[in-house]
């Protein structure tokens, strides 16, 4: 039986909706992109590029704190170029961050519901004097590694939650599920005429591999976008709290300077035009922020309150794409059924 219409339809459809892992050739260009031969030269570049980009910022500052989180950051900028190109999640992350900002009004729920409580709590953290001389004491390349830790530990957290979200998924698929989730897609008419002919959803519901990976993406990427949205939500509400109720000379109470430059030549540096606004503020809601973006990430996949709202945005669409895949599976085995048919 020759390939079904269907087939190309559908595979431009998954492209469209990042699920370019879906398709064979993709998978294929992937599976090149992770051998040693194409990974190791893009990995040797990064290494010599991040080392002499420490080295020239060290030498230029004058600070030795700045190398590692110069390594990290270009270590995780290097990565991520190699995934969009070579790897190509490109159409992955794009369609992702185009959920995640399209759907912006969906930001106000979602901070009406996580903001609240942990307002409350951090703002505790920020009018707390211990809290302004920890963060006013760290060198900028020490600060800005903190803030990368706090971002990896929630990453790593994301990564190993968010494959439940997927398995609850692709457990739920029956006949039904088949049927909805298709339904105005180019896989519709296939879909009914599969089922009718008793094709049985569960034989191609478990989503394994490369589409796995993909659907995990997807979800990261969302969830991280909303997390970063949030994250600067907290950030932009310090820098206003901060500048309306914190002067000058209670910042410099707050973090041990007296107004002039201690031994080290450290002192408040506030803009001339936003009196108030120091670095020292600056550095204060930082920290705060990403702290809070780890406080999101954990809340988010582990309270159900929480959970309905991060990721309601995406879960109809997670079930099309398992839908989709389980008649895009079956088309194909169809096909090569026939095939291996006609050459018997």
């Amino acid at each position: 039986m020759p390939e079904s219409p269907a087939v190309p339809e559908a595979e431009a459809w998954f492209l469209a909706h990042g699920l370019s892992y879906f398709v064979p050739g993709v998978r294929a260009d992937v599976r090149e992109g992770l051998r040693a031969r194409r990974f190791l030269p893009a990995l040797l570049v990064v290494v010599l590029v991040a080392t002499g980009a420490a080295v020239l910022l060290v030498w230029a500052l004058e600070e030795w704190t700045a190398a590692p989180a110069v390594l990290v950051s270009f270590a995780a900028g290097g990565a991520l170029l190699y995934a969009l190109t070579a790897l190509r999640a490109r159409r992955i992350v794009v369609w992702a961050l185009g959920r995640t900002f399209g759907s912006l009004r969906l930001l106000v729920p979602m901070a009406s519901r996580a903001l609240p409580l942990l307002l409350v709590f951090v703002t505790f953290l920020f009018i707390n004097a211990e809290a302004w001389q920890m963060t006013a004491n760290l060198q900028p390349g020490v600060l800005w590694l903190t803030v990368l830790l706090l971002a990896t530990l929630a990453v790593v957290f994301l990564m190993v939650r968010l494959p439940e979200e997927v398995d609850q998924v692709d457990d739920a698929v029956d006949a039904a599920f088949v049927e909805r989730t298709t339904r105005g897609t180019p896989l519709a008419d296939p879909a009914r005429r599969l089922l009718a002919g008793g094709l049985d959803p569960a034989q191609h519901a478990q989503v394994t591999g490369y589409d796995r990976l993909n659907l995990i993406l997807v979800l990261l990427v969302v969830q991280v976008g909303q997390i970063v949205l949030l994250a600067v939500s907290v950030f932009v509400f310090f820098l206003l709290f901060g500048a309306l109720v914190m002067n000058v000379d209670v910042q410099a109470s707050w973090t041990g300077f007296d107004g002039s430059a201690d031994a080290d030549g450290r002192t408040i540096d506030s803009f001339s035009f936003l009196p108030n606004v120091s670095a020292q503020l600056l550095q204060v809601s930082l920290f705060l922020a990403a702290f809070s973006g780890l406080y999101f990430t954990v809340a988010a996949v582990t309270d159900d309150t929480y959970r309905g709202q991060f990721f309601g945005a995406v879960t109809e669409e997670l079930e099309r794409a398992v839908g989709m895949r389980v008649v895009y599976l079956a088309l194909r085995a169809e096909a090569d059924s026939g095939l291996h048919t006609g050459a018997g």
